[in-house]
């Protein structure tokens, strides 16, 4: 039952109870506080506890290993069997680009993106083949002249969907009391100018190439790790600095980018693709099973799941592609 109607359901009803009442009556109508006022109080009670039932469902909670066992005791489809939900027809025929997405959760995503009659067109470093798309290669998202080259490449004259999907993630744990685990700064800014840069070099050009026109969408793939809120459950030691101030940031950039293209009509979400069973994450596999991580080729249809739901009115948000629901800043 959706939250927000019971709630004002129940305060409709109780709110006219009293009038309800008064208009059977064949005296004249009074005006009782106490008839007035219990039910009155009741609607109200109910509408706030039925509207905070909804804020909080707005948000997916941070402990993996605890949103897994809630959401598979509860046999959530959208988390445990997301084919029962997912209707890809709209994406047929649609011009689609993914950056970095010839390996990983962009490979997945884009022969997914194949399969269902896309249109898709890959962008990578060096030069490689993926069966059903076109392949422009020497896109180096570090490069400041890469949106211009990709613009200049694409043989289309409207991009729309844009899924800014290359990243790079270092993956020795970076501490700063420990000896045998060094800062890194050169990787740190590394990361942040692939993960955060990097999507906002592309999409800048393709939009001022007049490639995202009224109606398209930019997904920038970024991470959970990018919650600030989320750190002190999920790092309460800190740690690991380049991957999460790079999420961060991409985050920021991304909101930026929604709130800029708002008025071209150009949605944008930062989607978090969630755990997935991949080269990048195969040193988590011994946490695989106990916090939900999936094939990536379910973690793809997770992500063109949300790309379906992207809207001018959804613009800007985080959403977490396990459970669609948002991840706080």
């Amino acid at each position: 039952i959706n939250a927000e109607y019971m709630g004002h359901f129940l305060s409709v009803y109780f709110f006219s109870l009293p009038c309800l009442t008064m208009s059977t009556s064949s005296a004249p109508p009074k005006c009782n506080a106490l008839a007035l006022g219990g039910p009155l109080l009741v609607g109200c009670i109910g509408f706030l506890a039925f509207r905070k039932l909804r804020g909080a469902s707005r948000y997916t909670i941070p402990n993996q290993p605890e949103r897994f066992a809630k959401d598979k005791a509860a046999g959530n489809p959208r988390v445990m069997a997301i084919d029962s939900l997912y209707n890809p027809a709209w994406i047929k025929g649609k011009v689609v680009v993914v950056t970095g997405g010839n390996r990983g959760v962009g490979l997945a995503l884009s022969k997914e993106l194949i399969r269902v009659g896309a249109k898709v067109i890959i962008t990578t470093r060096a030069p490689c083949t993926v069966e059903g798309a076109t392949v422009i290669s020497g896109i180096e998202v570090c490069d400041n002249s890469c949106g211009d080259k990709l613009a200049a490449a694409l043989k289309v004259a409207q991009v729309d969907i844009l899924v800014n999907n290359a990243g790079y993630f270092y993956e020795p744990v970076e501490s700063i009391t420990n000896p045998q685990e060094p800062l890194n700064f050169d990787e740190e800014i590394k990361m942040i100018d692939i993960c955060a840069v990097g999507p906002l070099r592309i999409t800048s050009a393709l939009m001022t190439a007049g490639k995202l026109k009224h109606g398209a969408k930019v997904a920038m793939i970024t991470s959970q790790g990018g919650s600030i809120s989320w750190r002190t459950v999920q790092n309460p030691n800190g740690k690991d600095y380049g991957h999460h101030m790079s999420k961060a940031a991409a985050n920021m950039m991304g909101v930026l980018v929604a709130q800029e293209l708002k008025s071209k009509g150009v949605a944008v979400s930062m989607l978090h693709p969630g755990f997935n069973k991949t080269e990048m994450t195969q040193k988590y596999a011994h946490i695989w099973e106990v916090e939900g991580a999936v094939d990536a080729t379910v973690g793809a249809k997770r992500i063109v799941h949300e790309l379906g739901l992207m809207s001018l009115e959804t613009t800007g948000k985080f959403i977490n592609c396990e459970d669609g629901l948002e991840i706080p800043w």
